[in-house]
């Protein structure tokens, strides 16, 4: 194969990505198909894609035609798994956007599937290619930040107004999307702090507000503690309600503290490790001497195209993944866990219990009562939505 036939399913955060294939942004891919249910979006798509694109409106037809190699579901979160088993069994590869699903029973059984099919498997987890974060991943990897004891992420710049809300029957609806704030906009962080740390908590406690700020029945408003089994603790916390707002996201070792914050990384490094530090010290008050490091961040974030173009490499060359599909659990889990923490009013272990998950999100999918009045807001920028990355 000399170049990889792509189809994108959903146009909604589909289009930008279907956009970017007819563009030529993607070497080595072209967008062949697109795929959605709606008239409207078909319409959109044959006003704006180059006319040899084929516009399907089912989407087993497109994954039939032997027009695509390959394709990215941007669907509603429910759909992820179930599509991308779909087009697995039918011998394509397979990129998924973020969240990889809505529970993770349903994910485990599609990272099964991907497993079993030899077929490349991705998710969209663009900020694994911002050079901040992997400046972060590299440098704990590395011990230079020795052991971890503590993390603290505030990620309060996700703001979404109540039109924002109404513009689709699907969104902040247990049925539709199966969550708020951490199913929508955090599954980011939620892979990034797992990721770049190297480390899953083996308990969670959270405390998740539902329609807190605006009128819906999932949660807007999250605050989490994580223990693991090193002894550190974490702190995680975010909204759709709040401005201004705010990113910074802490790690504390015993080597120092590294702040991620306005597109900066400073390493706050100790001349002498703490615990080195104390077992020496017979001062009483004093503490260890500390650089602050303002460290270099080289290279731009290539963002969605990012992972889309390694992707593509992957298929064509066996170039490693940046975001292996089968990752997408990781940060799936700590979602569930908040929400289940919440839901039962106690800690929850990791790993968690997925069929008492599954059976209180069916009861809140049964004892739903939004009722919604769409009203569509048009094309929308994607690119204004990454600002909390």
């Amino acid at each position: 194969m000399e170049q990889v036939r792509i189809g994108v399913i959903g146009l909604g955060m589909g289009f930008s990505h279907a956009k970017s294939l007819a563009a030529g942004r993607i070497a080595g891919a072209r967008l062949s198909a697109v795929c959605d249910f709606n008239p409207a979006k078909q319409e959109m798509a044959k006003e704006t894609l180059p006319s040899d694109v084929r516009i399907f409106s089912d989407v087993d037809a497109m994954m039939t035609s032997g027009e695509v190699d390959a394709v990215i579901i941007a669907t509603p979160h429910y759909g992820h798994p179930q599509e991308a088993i779909q087009a697995l069994n039918r011998g394509l590869h397979v990129l998924i956007e973020k969240p990889a699903g809505v529970y993770t029973k349903q994910v485990r059984e599609m990272n099964s599937a991907a497993a079993a099919s030899g077929k490349v498997f991705s998710i969209m987890y663009n900020q694994r290619c911002n050079p901040l974060y992997k400046k972060l991943r590299e440098l704990i990897a590395d011990g230079e930040l020795g052991e971890i004891r503590r993390m603290n992420w505030i990620v309060t710049n996700w703001y979404r107004s109540q039109s924002y809300y109404d513009s689709g029957g699907w969104r902040a609806t247990w049925s539709g999307e199966g969550g708020g704030v951490l199913i929508n906009q955090s599954p980011h962080q939620l892979d990034l702090w797992q990721w770049t740390t190297g480390m899953m908590p083996k308990r969670i406690r959270a405390f998740c507000a539902f329609g807190k700020y605006r009128n819906i029945e999932v949660e807007d408003d999250v605050t989490a503690y994580a223990e693991y089994e090193n002894g550190a603790t974490a702190v995680f916390i975010t909204t759709t309600g709040e401005a201004p707002g705010t990113n910074r996201f802490e790690v504390t070792g015993d080597r120092g503290k590294i702040v991620i914050e306005n597109g900066n990384l400073t390493f706050w490094r100790l001349r002498v490790p703490e615990p080195e530090f104390n077992r020496q010290y017979t001062g009483g008050f004093g503490e260890p001497e500390c650089w602050k490091c303002d460290v270099p961040i080289v290279g731009d974030n290539p963002q969605h195209n990012g992972i889309i173009q390694n992707f593509t490499d992957a298929i064509l060359h066996g170039t490693p993944l940046i975001a292996p599909g089968e990752e997408g659990i990781h940060g799936l889990t700590l979602s569930n866990a908040m929400h289940l923490s919440t839901w039962t009013d106690n800690w929850v272990d990791l790993p968690l219990d997925e069929d008492l998950y599954y059976d209180l999100l069916q009861e809140r999918i049964a004892g739903s009562n939004a009722e919604k009045t769409v009203r569509e807001i048009g094309p929308v920028d994607m690119s204004k939505t990454f600002g909390a990355y």
